[in-house]
């Protein structure tokens, strides 16, 4: 019964079992052609009781392999054949409300959440990211683009979003290692507060003002967002919205629009959905993001429409993190058995699992970019994009406001 289900769900490609006494099975026909090998004999067992969970973990202990030790071949023919299978609407509504209770993040949730992620050794994200340590999707102009001239470009491309005039009060919420923070102080002439609730991004975060000596024109604190009272001309998250939890949208929307002044410019630039809302991967919120939850445009919208923000633009970057997690990918690997002799096998596998399954999320399913432009007028954002792709100093793009409708 279990290989004729399987039988008929792989329409596309086909994959090939190995099992540790030599045999084999063949499932599908055509390309992809795609090998797998068991370790253990009670590998495929474990994994079918549970596959959105067991099938990382029993990679992370070293279950299974692919041929040529490259996840991704697998990934693509899982994902053009294999989405999640029926179930009742009892069992829905259940998991539904379980996975809810999982995103409530209370302040302190969230600083052990991101403790959880950010203050692994940094190292780590030394190694695969790039220069500026920048964990978020990178804007490839062209696709040869290296990854620090990409997040160069990604990083231009929002301030000019800001539309930054010299001397204008920034909030960064989720600032990182403080690499965007930095680059509108230094290249816009903006004064950033950036939010961090990590305490390694932040002492990194402030090294780096210090090296650059602009300690003056930037501040990084150890804060949530929810706790934050201030006004400011843009704010800006990058990358943290995916860790708010949808009990908490609408305060976030209320403190970005509380937050922002009458005439401000707020960004924000969160992965999303192209489909509609899913639950999220349990094997992601165990060993990588517990809390975290992708939304789908229209969980985001509904929220949205229920502050006092308006939406002035929406921009959806299509492939540009699947190629940033390819390059992420690819440096881990150059550096993977230093980090195996530091950090153990397992972390390793762990890592370069969560890597690749989620490059393979941006090429072959739904997940994407969002860039939300938000302003409390309807005339604070030009009427085009034009502003956007000039050459002209940066610097400057305050000056590109509308004044009148």
């Amino acid at each position: 019964m279990l290989w004729k289900t399987l039988e008929r769900r792989i329409r596309q490609g086909t994959l090939t079992i190995h099992f540790p006494d030599g045999t084999r099975r063949v499932l599908g026909s055509g390309e992809p052609d795609v090998h797998i090998r068991m370790r253990r004999n009670d590998t495929l067992r474990r994994i079918l009781l549970y596959p959105p969970m067991n099938l990382g973990t029993t990679y992370m202990d070293g279950g299974w392999d692919p041929e040529g030790h490259d996840l991704r071949p697998f990934f693509r023919l899982i994902m053009l054949n294999l989405g999640v299978g029926p179930r009742s609407p009892a069992v829905r509504k259940l998991i539904a409300v379980v996975r809810r209770i999982a995103e409530i993040n209370w302040p302190w949730r969230s600083l052990r959440n991101v403790s959880h992620h950010y203050d692994l050794d940094r190292r780590l994200f030394r190694k695969f990211l790039d220069s500026d340590m920048q964990y978020s999707c990178a804007y490839f102009r062209q696709p040869d683009d290296s990854l620090e001239q990409a997040q160069t470009t990604k990083r231009e491309h929002i301030a000019r979003k800001l539309l930054l005039s010299p001397g204008a009060r920034v909030l960064d919420i989720g600032c990182g290692w403080g690499g965007l923070a930095l680059h509108l102080a230094e290249h816009h002439g903006a004064r950033v507060t950036g939010l961090t609730l990590s305490r390694e991004q932040l002492d990194l975060a402030r090294e780096r003002a210090r090296e650059r000596g602009l300690e003056d024109r930037v501040e990084f604190r150890l804060q949530d967002y929810r706790q934050h009272e201030d006004e400011y001309d843009a704010i800006v998250s990058v990358g943290m919205f995916e860790h708010v939890g949808r009990p908490q949208y609408q305060q976030f929307f209320d403190q970005v629009a509380a937050l922002l002044k009458s005439d401000g410019t707020a960004l924000l630039h969160t992965i999303g959905r192209t489909g509609p809302p899913t639950a999220t991967n349990p094997w992601i919120a165990r060993h990588i993001f517990p809390g975290g939850y992708i939304p789908a445009l229209s969980e985001v919208s509904k929220r949205m429409e229920r502050s006092t923000l308006k939406l002035a633009d929406l921009e959806v970057l299509r492939l540009h993190y699947a190629n940033t997690l390819a390059h992420w990918n690819e440096r881990f690997q150059q550096s993977r058995g230093e980090f195996a002799t530091a950090l153990g096998e397992e972390f390793c596998r762990m890592w370069e699992f969560y890597l690749q399954l989620s490059e393979s999320a941006f090429r072959w399913s739904d997940l994407v970019v969002f860039q939300f432009q938000l302003s409390h007028r309807n005339n604070s954002v030009p009427l085009t994009r034009d502003y956007l792709y000039h050459d002209s100093n940066t610097a400057n793009a305050g000056e590109a406001r509308v004044v009148s409708a």
